[in-house]
Parts: C-alpha cells; structure tokens; sequence
C-alpha cells in the first residue's frame, strides 16, 4: 500500500518535475533515504537503490516503487561500498535498465556483517586504529567510490540537461550525506567527525572540478531526525524521556524524514540550480545550540521565553553569567 504523500513530500512541490530522471541511491532501504527517494520516485524519478541486506533492500525497492504509478526502482542489496567493483556492477545494472543516472544520493554502507559499526561511540583511549580506519573506508572512502562509479553518467547528464538559471530540467547532481559532528568537535565521536570531515572536503572538490562540466555536488546534513535507525540506536532515552534532548534545539522538537527530503528536492530541482559545493544542515539550528547555557537558574530557552532575563538591569545581567 501507498504511503501518503504528506509522510515524506511537502505539498509546495509540482508532481512530474523529475519525469524520466533516473536517481542512484546507497542506502536506500534506510528510513531516511528512503524517504528521500520515494520522494523523488513520487515526482517522476526512476530509482536504484542500494544496500547491506539483500531482502530488506528489494523489499523497499517495491515499497518505493507505489509511490508513484508506473514507477520502476531496483534494489541491490549484498553491497560493499568498500569495493568499488561492486558499485560498478550496480552503476551498470541501473543504466541498462534505467537507462541512465542523472542524481546520485551517497550514505556510507557498513558491510553486511557489521550493521552497526558505523554507528558507535566511544573515546579515544578506547578507539582502536583499526576501528577508526574501518569508518574512513566507509564512510570517505565508500564516499569516493560511489562518485568515481557514477560521475561519467552524471556527467553525460549535465551535458544533456544544460546548467542555467532557466532550464527546469535538470541533471547531473550529487548529494553526500553528512553530520555536524566535525563542524565543532564532538566527544566520542572522533571517528565519525573525521570521516565526515573528508566527505564534506570531498563534494567541495568535486563541486570545483566538475563545475564547468555542469555537475552540482553540495552535502545534506540531517539532524535529529525521529523514528530513524540512528535516534534509535545513538539518541540519549533518558534526555528524550524528560524533554532535554529536544529543549537543545532552537526549534524545541526533533526532525522528520519529510523535511530531509524536501531539501532532497530543492537541490536536485531547477531551484538549486545555483548551488554548487554548499553544505544544507537541516537540523532546526541544532548545531549552533548554546547547550548548556545557563542564565542564572534559568536554562535554554526559558530565559528567552519568560523575558525575565530581558528585563533585568545589565548589573544583574552580569551577576547571572
């Protein structure tokens, strides 16, 4: 059965703006790039969509695939984006049945032994080389095989679809999915700001590069996104229980899969024409949280809704900080 529409598009977006495109996805049976290609299939796109686990791969292939009638998603699963072999065989399987690529997605894929190994926290003391050189190799390192897979099509495409400010039919487009983690520095997660660290400076180059061919690289960057595998796995129950976790954000509530796709969206429709080798943070202003701010026995956001902080003197200011 059909999801509705209002689960993973927003309404503002024409159906039909992605007609006979064709999207490269890793990790498409996850909850949140799946989104993000449903999304697309929903606007026109046919899809490949690649992953660890051969059954839960397919079977989200075919569940895309309702999104839209007569839409056409293949899903590979059993797939190591260690191995740029594998990726090529998947790059070809896609053009001979799709018949092209013209928007690539990339999210690291742990191999199929070690789901969650991408996924972990723990300090330096504790962090084993051969750990931290295992989420390199998946998460850069995978990210650089899937370009070096993928970027003749998605060159060819951008000479199909030409790159101006008034040309709606686009093509030739990569999206890295990132974090936030290396934009601060993040205890515990030494591992994962490094590797993102890469991939951000990775799309940058290609955005350079491959510019004047037409090709667009730009990095999405989710926040806190409910319901997905990675709140389940690395999000703090206790701070949710009490409201903590999102009292942090400036928004005061966690993401939606809807939202990560809408700027899906965005930068492969003719309205991110222009963007090139950006970085989209879709997380509510998360990242740029005060934390653990505190005005006197006052936390974030209290003192600013309450508007006693404001109405103090600047001499009692000073003595809260």
């Amino acid at each position: 059965m059909a999801l509705p529409r209002s689960d993973y598009l927003s309404n503002v977006w024409k159906d039909g703006i992605f007609d006979n495109k064709v999207v490269f996805c890793t990790g498409g049976g996850g909850s949140i790039c799946s989104t993000q290609v449903r999304a697309l299939v929903h606007l026109g796109a046919n899809a490949c969509i690649v992953g660890r686990n051969v059954e839960k791969t397919e079977a989200m292939a075919r569940s895309i695939a309702t999104a839209r009638e007569g839409a056409k998603v293949i899903g590979i699963g059993g797939l190591d984006v260690r191995k740029i072999e594998t990726l090529e065989k998947a790059v070809e399987r896609t053009v001979q049945e799709l018949g092209g690529i013209d928007f690539v997605m990339q999210v690291p894929l742990p191999p199929p032994i070690h789901a969650s190994i991408r996924n972990f926290l723990s300090p330096i003391s504790n962090l084993s080389p051969n750990a931290f050189k295992t989420v390199i190799d998946i998460d850069t390192i995978g990210s650089y095989n899937t370009l070096k897979a993928t970027i003749p099509h998605l060159v060819a495409s951008a000479a199909k679809h030409p790159n101006t400010a008034t040309n709606p039919d686009t093509g030739g487009r990569i999206i890295f999915i990132s974090a936030s983690f290396h934009f601060t520095g993040m205890p515990l997660q030494t591992h994962a700001a490094v590797a993102k660290a890469g991939v951000d400076a990775l799309s940058a180059s290609v955005a350079l590069e491959y510019g004047p061919r037409g090709v667009t690289s730009n990095i999405l960057t989710p926040g806190p996104i409910a319901g997905t595998e990675g709140m389940e796995r690395l999000g703090n129950k206790a701070a949710e229980a009490s409201g903590a976790a999102m009292r942090s954000n400036p928004l005061q509530r966690y993401g939606s899969v809807k939202e990560i796709a809408d700027g899906t969206v965005y930068l492969f429709s003719d309205a991110g024409n222009y963007v090139n080798g950006e970085v989209l943070v879709i997380d509510g202003g998360g990242w740029r949280s005060p934390g653990s701010f505190e005005a006197g026995s006052r936390k974030y956001p209290d003192y600013l809704l309450d508007d006693s902080f404001a109405r103090m003197s600047l001499l009692e200011r000073k003595s809260k900080i």
